[in-house]
């Protein structure tokens, strides 16, 4: 299985670097947010969108070295991501972070807001006194389309109603685009050509809706392998791809009796067991994986013009990556 250690040594040097520049960039002087920061930038996740930028930059720089706009590129996408979490963990009133107490379970709600419109707020300063303003206005459009994905999420949510379109679309939204725009950020950062920026960010938004199917199919796997409590999507009565894909295979009488036991989830706990079990019986995991499969290679094609390098190869391993991954 690819890891991803290995995927990150072509530009191994370059995420270094970039650490020094994330901390300097976003510094306080105040002691209270700075301890606050530390602990958000202490428990980060898998780093997937910074390696992104740094291995599209890396494939497209030609004499180009990877340096502050690449750097710069990285710290807005990762940062918006994080402000995002932190913000979605409050109105999701939820407590545990990557198996960790989340920043609104050991400070306040109204600090974890306040500390996730400091990060927006600095890091696009940064951008902008660092006179990126392309790569800013690049970046910026993702956060509307963020936004409304988790809108849309949340009435589908209230109306219990999902189709396949509608599935796709709130994914490409809340979790595609800004992986898209660090694959597309990276090869801009570098002056990759308007062509190639638009290739790579497909390439992105292919990886990204294959990146939160996995995440759909994992949300069925026990707590113990991935550090979440099981079937989290469920318990919000959200219908992600494996529940869909039952929905979409049995008749309509089954469907109004699978609907109504995740309408009373919240009062009948136990409903969970059975819809798990319905989709596990419906085989909604295999085919959950096999669309994203189809994704994955979309991706891996948008990738064929390249010649063969270490950073071409570890684009292709972290689509087998987030095909493999248990966590």
């Amino acid at each position: 299985m690819a890891t991803l250690d290995s995927i990150r040594e072509p530009v191994a040097a370059e995420l270094s670097a970039y650490e020094e520049y994330l901390r300097d960039a976003l510094r306080s002087p105040n002691a209270y947010v700075s301890s606050v920061l530390n602990y958000i930038f202490g428990t980060r996740g898998k780093g997937i969108r910074p390696l992104l930028v740094m291995l599209s930059g890396a494939l497209h720089r030609g004499t180009e070295p990877i340096g502050e706009r690449s750097f710069l590129a990285a710290m807005l996408i990762e940062m918006l991501h994080t402000a995002s979490l932190v913000h979605d963990d409050v109105v999701d009133e939820a407590y545990v972070r990557r198996s960790k107490p989340a920043v609104n379970a050991l400070w306040r709600s109204r600090t974890s807001v306040l500390i996730g419109d400091y990060i927006f707020a600095r890091s696009f300063s940064v951008g902008l006194e660092r006179g990126a303003t392309d790569i800013v206005t690049f970046i910026t459009k993702s956060i509307g389309q963020v936004c409304e994905g988790e809108l849309t999420q949340s009435q589908q949510s209230d109306r219990l109603e999902m189709t396949r379109e509608i599935y796709l679309d709130i994914i490409y939204k809340k979790t595609a685009t800004l992986i898209g725009a660090s694959s597309g950020s990276g090869a801009l950062a570098v002056g990759a050509s308007a062509e190639e920026v638009e290739r790579m960010k497909t390439f992105g938004d292919h990886l990204g809706i294959a990146f939160q199917i996995k995440d759909d199919i994992l949300d069925y796997a026990l707590s113990s392998q991935t550090g979440k409590p099981a079937c989290g999507d469920l318990r919000e009565r959200k219908i992600t791809l494996p529940l869909l894909t039952v929905l979409e295979s049995v008749s309509d009488r089954e469907r109004r009796h699978l609907i109504a036991k995740l309408s009373d989830i919240r009062r009948r706990p136990q409903n969970v067991d059975y819809l798990r079990d319905a989709v596990v019986a419906g085989r909604g995991l295999e085919r959950s994986a096999e669309v994203m499969g189809d994704y994955l290679d979309r991706a891996r094609a948008l990738l064929g013009g390249y010649p063969d390098s270490p950073c071409r190869r570890s684009l292709l391993s972290l689509c087998d990556y987030i095909a493999e991954r248990e966590k």
